[in-house]
């Protein structure tokens, strides 16, 4: 009986009624990785890997995703979930089919599209203090960004 009331014991002690809240990214956490894509991309198309190209496209899109699924309206009512669709629709549109094409030229064009995008979007949130460029020099040199295989 003592071994069982142990048990019984040892669970109450280590069970809480009370559930752990999951974590949620913040906007700026978000953003942040987005930026982080956002330069990627730029490298990877510039050298003409597509596939990582690609894939750093595929990226951008899960963390807008994300924006929208866990911030849809943003601090002062700025309403995220509608924005993001409204500003980087067509540019990622033209950007994957700049990567499919593997067209350096439009996907120059394209990727500039979704800069202005992502500054026009900021402007609309009232963040135009946040502004992105096209990047000049990659922080990520442990990362060589041309195509070793295809």
């Amino acid at each position: 009986m003592k071994h069982l009331l142990f048990a019984a014991s040892l669970f109450a002690a280590t069970s809480s009624s009370a559930a752990v809240a999951p974590y949620i990214p913040g906007m700026g956490e978000i953003m942040g990785a987005t930026q982080m894509r956002h330069s990627k991309l730029w490298f990877a198309g510039k050298a003409g890997n597509w596939a990582l190209a690609n894939y750093e496209l595929g990226e951008i899109r899960e963390g807008l995703d994300d924006a929208v699924r866990y911030h849809p309206v943003f601090k002062e009512g700025v309403p995220v979930s509608k924005m993001i669709e409204k500003f980087t629709a067509s540019p990622l549109k033209a950007l994957e089919n700049a990567i499919g094409e593997e067209n350096e030229k439009d996907f120059t064009t394209a990727f500039d599209s979704l800069t202005d995008a992502c500054n026009s979007c900021h402007h609309a949130a009232n963040r135009g203090y946040i502004v992105i460029g096209r990047p000049t020099v990659s922080p990520y040199t442990n990362q060589d960004f041309s195509v070793k295989s295809k």
